[in-house]
């Protein structure tokens, strides 16, 4: 089956967070894709509601099935139902971690720039948020380790968050960068809490690796966050996995997670990605290669409208950071530009310190509207 990414649809007047607006604003912001979703995912929620019943619901062994073969087919990770649990979502699962790893006044590790949340939930779990800059290196961000080293030393670190992909920078961390970051963690006793949703959103030429499978020996210290909703545009639906190896470790998540009555997911979310694991691969590898044709498109437009912004070609997922320091020198102001002509990125300050004069930008629309978009871009930064 052919699918139509180029179909505009209408969002305005649906409670969409992305689509908030009254006027004509081109959200070219937050992530989510302006992409019908998979029609098998679409089938399994009106087979509920044709059904009609919508009683508590539990995971089925054909759930666990679909998510163990996607993971273990695609990236060689060998799971088992005990070693899956299930989350509302990735964000409330780093508080989670964090509250289970950490006291009141720990230092948390994290990289700058970096996905806000990060930043925000370490603070709001009353930990110290230690930032280590990426370095940016032919056109793409690398770790200084040398830096998280001696961060991790002086501030007794007892988390690492790691972000794989990354966003808002789109690495693909290769397996000898994430042995390091292990060798490290493990050199100091710091647990490791990878934030692996963008895994599905890998880019042609790249390979993601996931870090429950370099772990041997360390299990006890490191969890894996992912979940279907990013790779196929459902984050309203609300659910996400917990991946964790070791049994004792589990049993520790699951006691808090029955705190707060967070370990289980409504049965949309259960079909939803169910679904998407058992059917939506092609749809999933013909998105893909629509998002690569926009940002190959974007790409060449500011090379050819802005020559002077500097584009971080993304290894994974269908956002793209922008250095803009040669056409603004305020942050607020750059912010403001955009908006004055009815387009909105996302203002790169908010992922730290290495995020100022950046934007970050979704490619992930219908191309006509991503060229209206780029072209109110170029009208705010050169006036034309």
């Amino acid at each position: 089956m052919q699918y139509n990414f180029d179909e505009i649809i209408d969002r305005h007047n649906t409670g969409s967070i992305k689509w908030h607006y009254e006027d004509d604003t081109i959200p070219l912001w937050v992530a989510d894709m302006d992409f019908k979703a998979a029609p098998p995912i679409l089938d399994s929620i009106r087979k509920i509601i044709e059904h009609g019943v919508l009683g508590y619901t539990k995971q089925t062994d054909a759930l666990y099935e679909a998510i163990i073969n996607w993971h273990g087919s695609r990236y060689g990770l060998s799971l088992t139902q005990d070693e899956i649990l299930f989350s509302p979502g990735v964000v409330p699962s780093i508080s989670l971690m964090l509250n289970l790893f950490t006291e009141v006044g720990d230092a948390v590790l994290i990289n700058d720039p970096i996905y806000a949340p990060f930043v925000i939930k370490t603070k709001l779990n009353g930990c110290k948020v230690i930032s280590s800059a990426l370095v940016e290196k032919d056109g793409k961000y690398t770790f200084d380790f040398a830096d998280m080293e001696a961060k991790i030393k002086k501030h007794k670190v007892k988390v690492f968050l790691l972000c794989n992909p990354h966003n808002p920078g789109g690495r693909v961390w290769t397996k000898e960068e994430l042995i390091e970051v292990l060798e490290l963690c493990k050199k100091y006793n710091v647990a490791i809490v990878s934030d692996e949703i963008h895994q599905d959103l890998t880019l042609t030429g790249h390979t993601f690796t996931p870090f429950l499978s370099l772990v041997d020996g360390y299990e006890h210290m490191v969890v894996s966050l992912t979940s279907m909703t990013k790779t196929f545009n459902i984050a309203g639906i609300k659910g996400s996995m917990i991946f964790v190896k070791d049994k004792a470790l589990r049993i520790q998540i699951q006691k808090h997670q029955k705190l707060n009555d967070e370990y289980d997911l409504n049965l949309f979310a259960y079909a939803a990605m169910q679904s998407a694991y058992e059917q939506g691969t092609e749809w999933l590898e013909q998105v893909l290669a629509y998002i690569e044709k926009n940002i190959e498109f974007t790409v060449n437009y500011f090379a050819t409208n802005l020559p002077d912004i500097k584009v971080m070609r993304p290894e994974a997922s269908y956002l793209i950071w922008l250095d803009c320091a040669a056409y603004a020198s305020d942050d607020k102001a750059l912010y403001d530009s955009l908006r004055a002509v009815k387009v909105e990125l996302n203002s790169g300050i908010q992922y730290g310190q290495q995020g100022h004069l950046k934007l970050r930008i979704n490619v992930a629309c219908p191309q006509a509207l991503l060229r209206e978009g780029l072209d109110r871009v170029k009208q705010a930064l050169v006036g034309v």
